[in-house]
């Protein structure tokens, strides 16, 4: 604890699930995490958020002006017509496309008791793309995303023992 107090609001972005493992992450991930609150401390159950992080999907968004077709600017948000019916999800393009096509990037919004008003959650969402430490400007996911790949990465390939717990509050793996 940081502040003394404990947050009220938790936002989880979780990567590298697929369609069809979203019924398994909401099944068996979404309860583990609940119970944890709990034994975090007696009492604490602070209004939740787990949003799905897709990158590999092969849809791509254009905008139009008179005769011409271009990429959409950075901060483009498609939350319907093409989005699923009974989801709460929507499409992101972050970043602005130098060559070729836009790459949106695909957030489903799993479960939500934050209260947060839908373009709040998109705006976060947009805004976290921009705090990546390592890159001047922003990248296709939240930069909490980047931060655990980069973490899992030097984990899985460098570290053959346990790291100094005195930098476990710092970003000593960029």
């Amino acid at each position: 604890m940081q502040n003394n107090a404990m947050p009220e609001r938790i936002v989880i972005y979780r990567d590298g699930v697929g369609d069809g493992q979203l019924q398994a992450v909401y099944e068996h991930e979404l309860p583990q995490i609940e119970e944890t609150f709990n034994k975090v401390q007696e009492g604490y159950a602070p209004k939740w958020a787990m949003i799905i992080v897709k990158k590999r999907g092969c849809s791509r968004f254009f905008a139009k002006n008179s005769h011409q077709l271009y990429n959409p600017p950075p901060g483009t948000i498609i939350d319907h017509t093409i989005t699923h019916q009974n989801w709460f999800d929507f499409y992101l393009i972050s970043q602005c496309a130098r060559q070729g096509t836009a790459a949106p990037t695909h957030f489903n919004v799993i479960w939500d008791r934050t209260t947060f008003k839908v373009d709040h959650i998109q705006r976060l969402t947009f805004k976290l793309c921009h705090l990546y430490y390592n890159w001047p400007g922003t990248i296709r996911v939240p930069m909490v995303c980047q931060y655990a790949h980069k973490l899992s990465y030097l984990v899985g390939q460098s570290l053959h023992q346990d790291f100094n717990h005195d930098l476990s509050n710092k970003l000593f793996y960029l």
